[in-house]
């Protein structure tokens, strides 16, 4: 296990929209800086994602210094500003009703234009709190827009083994990870139960049940028409009829993360 190191670091600046990948990141209580912390909801001021709205993934977010740029085929770039003074709108994420802030018509007609649907972009605020299911978490755990958890993990090995199973290799993005291990052997994340990174310990809390997402290309939108790789991953990774890849982690404090850095693992579970 010594020669872990961290290979790939990644946000999603909007929920279900494009990933950047980054050289370093500040670990904030949120996750990643800037991972997740605007959202698209409908006109019910629910959330949407790439479930069913496959042409998200076609959408370029950008933080800015003030905000945010957003860029899309055949459409002319957007800059959006994002201060506290904008209007509050609770919205819906899962089963959580979240107080989230409202970023302007333009982007909302932005949205609607390129996705065709009514719908509106909005801002987790700084001050916000949306608490981690406390089945998997300790007081005071929080995340932002992220489906449950504040960082997402996967080890290079775990993607490795499913690549040799499938006709047509997977990048690692269509499982939109935050964080990406080497060097360990494929899945050892099942086993992980605290990991240290820098100065920063990590519990690793819950496996990540897959839904449709990684079989959307996100070059295209388009779904993938004999639903891979789910239908390969169901055949060796279906447990309660949920199929599981990758492992959901929540970090105690705040620091840093780079590409390169080592991983070392403080405790697994038992076998």
């Amino acid at each position: 296990m010594s020669n872990l190191r961290v290979s790939e670091l990644s946000i999603y600046p909007v929920k279900s929209l494009g990933g950047i990948a980054l050289q370093q990141s500040a670990v904030e209580r949120f996750g990643l800086h800037n991972d997740r912390r605007w959202m698209v909801v409908d006109d019910r001021n629910r959330y949407l994602t790439q479930r069913e709205q496959s042409r998200m993934c076609l959408i370029q977010p950008e933080p800015l210094a003030s905000g945010l740029r957003l860029s899309a085929p055949d459409m002319t770039e957007l800059e959006i500003a994002h201060t506290a003074k904008m209007p509050s709108r609770e919205v819906r994420v899962w089963d959580d009703r979240v107080t989230a802030l409202d970023c302007g018509d333009a982007a909302a007609d932005w949205l609607s234009r390129f996705l065709g649907i009514d719908c509106r972009l909005v801002y987790f605020p700084d001050d916000g709190q949306r608490a981690v299911d406390p089945s998997y978490a300790q007081a005071g755990d929080i995340t932002a827009f992220s489906d449950g958890f504040p960082l997402l993990l996967i080890t290079q090995a775990s993607l490795n083994d499913l690549n040799s199973r499938l006709d047509e290799p997977l990048p690692m993005q269509r499982f939109r990870p935050n964080l990406v291990i080497d060097g360990a052997e494929p899945y050892a994340e099942d086993q992980w139960k605290r990991l240290r990174i820098g100065d920063l310990t990590l519990r690793v809390v819950k496996p990540c049940s897959r839904c449709v997402i990684p079989t959307i290309d996100p070059a295209t939108g388009e779904r993938h028409a004999d639903a891979e790789p789910l239908r390969t991953l169901a055949s060796y990774r279906l447990r309660n009829h949920k199929i599981f890849f990758g492992q959901n982690v929540i970090a105690d404090g705040e620091g840093r993360f780079e590409v390169g850095q080592s991983v070392e693992v403080l405790d697994e579970y038992s076998v």
